[in-house]
């Protein structure tokens, strides 16, 4: 089969000059392998003396490259061999030009890096709503730059943030308004003092998570957000779930479990009870937070929740608590809160993550292009996989060294939580006193 011919025409241009033309495809594909045209042709020449490529019953060797009668396995096996990198280059700086090369390529960079012991690096972890008391911050203001964080969260939230952490009262600190701002700056001023007692583990940290609103202060630290524009979110957040709590009668509720416990039995007939003995007629009870697997925690009507805490025995419940809430959050019950967030994220400036921030929604890091407004809102309305973050952070091979763990806030839930997940990554745990 003739792949390269002469033009025949006799009035061409390829006639009197007696070149060779190649395939449309051919070229293009040559194209993408950064071989030119002239010379695929001269590399053609230097194979000339080869019989199982090329014909010279009419030809003499000078013009060997005007035919080619091999067949299209042999043309694909020329093709193969043919090497792409510049001549001008040694073996040694050439940048590799196919897959196979480019992988050995990145194994010699990586062997040429030094290697950091897993024991050396940091993961940081922020609460959530809940771990509030009053009193925080009182180890963090001798600081430097803890006092001007607070005063810059406070003319934006439009109250003395400080003097509400320190002071109290405790039912003002408690509501969910100012609960969750309070938390998340307690939080973004520990980092200070975490500055300035571990350096390294700053310079060294791998990755970094936040529990329900603590994401946004894992955001801030890895460079997502401005602390101003946290703020601001956050701000509308409180005030919007507030709100979307008002509207329904809801709570939450920490359930312990056995091994034969029933939760999924329970969740059902709690909707039904609500169905059918309280007129609701699209009742909510979900799992709203995975923490351990020994331990959820379900929101929803507050009917729903009551019927569980009622029969957890029924179920083989070993115990349910009641959270000190005003809503069932992260449930479909907070779906009006979704729009306002997500509108006072429009026109914010969001850099990609310094460090790997793991998402409440989906247990995995954000990505370079996430969609961080949507994924925000869903967060309002779907459960926190807390359980599922920490096994995808602390997931390793036997005999793998776990990496230091430093809760950033008040509180040591995230500790806690962490020793019933992973007993050995708990080992290295430690927690910034506010």
């Amino acid at each position: 089969m003739l792949l390269i011919k002469r033009f025949a025409s006799s009035g061409s241009d390829d006639d009197k000059t007696g070149e060779t033309k190649l395939p449309r495809r051919l070229v293009k594909r040559l194209e993408k392998q950064g071989v030119s045209e002239q010379d695929f042709l001269s590399r053609l020449n230097v194979r000339a003396d080869s019989p199982s490529y090329y014909t010279s019953t009419d030809l003499d060797k000078s013009n060997a490259s005007s035919h080619f009668v091999g067949s299209k396995d042999e043309l694909e096996k020329l093709l193969k061999t043919m090497t792409t990198e510049p001549q001008f280059l040694s073996q040694t700086d050439s940048f590799p030009s196919d897959m196979a090369k480019m992988k050995e390529w990145q194994k010699q960079q990586a062997s040429l890096r030094p290697s950091v012991s897993p024991s050396m690096t940091s993961v940081v972890l922020f609460p959530g709503q809940g771990s509030q008391f009053v009193g925080m911050g009182q180890k963090l203001i001798h600081f430097p730059g803890v006092k001007e964080l607070f005063e810059e969260a406070s003319a934006i939230v439009g109250y003395d943030l400080l003097k509400l952490c320190l002071q109290g009262p405790k039912s003002e600190l408690d509501k969910t308004i100012h609960c969750q701002p309070a938390v998340m700056i307690t939080s973004l001023a520990a980092i200070e003092k975490f500055r300035e007692e571990h350096p390294q583990a700053i310079e060294n940290c791998v990755a970094t998570a936040g529990f329900s609103v603590g994401e946004f202060a894992a955001l801030v630290f890895s460079g997502v957000l401005s602390f101003p524009d946290a703020v601001k979110v956050v701000k509308t957040r409180a005030e919007a779930m507030q709100k979307a709590s008002e509207c329904t009668s809801s709570g939450m509720l920490t359930v312990f479990l056995a091994h034969d416990s029933q939760l999924k039995e329970a969740i059902k007939m709690a909707k039904e009870y609500c169905v059918e003995r309280r007129d609701i007629p699209e009742p909510v009870c979900t799992v709203a937070n995975f923490l351990f697997p020994e331990c959820k925690v379900i929101a929803g009507h507050e009917e729903a929740i009551e019927f569980i805490a009622t029969n957890a025995k029924e179920f083989r419940l070993l115990r349910t608590k009641r959270l000190p809430v005003s809503g069932a959050f992260h449930t479909h019950l907070m779906q009006s809160a979704v729009q306002p967030l997500q509108r006072v994220m429009t026109n914010m400036q969001l850099a990609p993550p310094k460090i790997p921030v793991y998402s409440n929604v989906t247990s995995a890091p954000y990505h370079a292009k996430a969609n961080y407004p949507h994924l925000l809102g869903q967060q309002l309305v779907r459960p926190v996989r807390w359980e599922q973050i920490l096994h995808t952070i602390y997931g390793r091979p036997q005999g793998v060294e776990f990496p230091g763990t430093y809760e950033m806030g008040p509180g040591r839930q995230m500790g806690t939580l962490l020793r019933q997940v992973n007993a050995q990554a708990y080992k290295q745990y430690h927690s910034i006193d506010v």
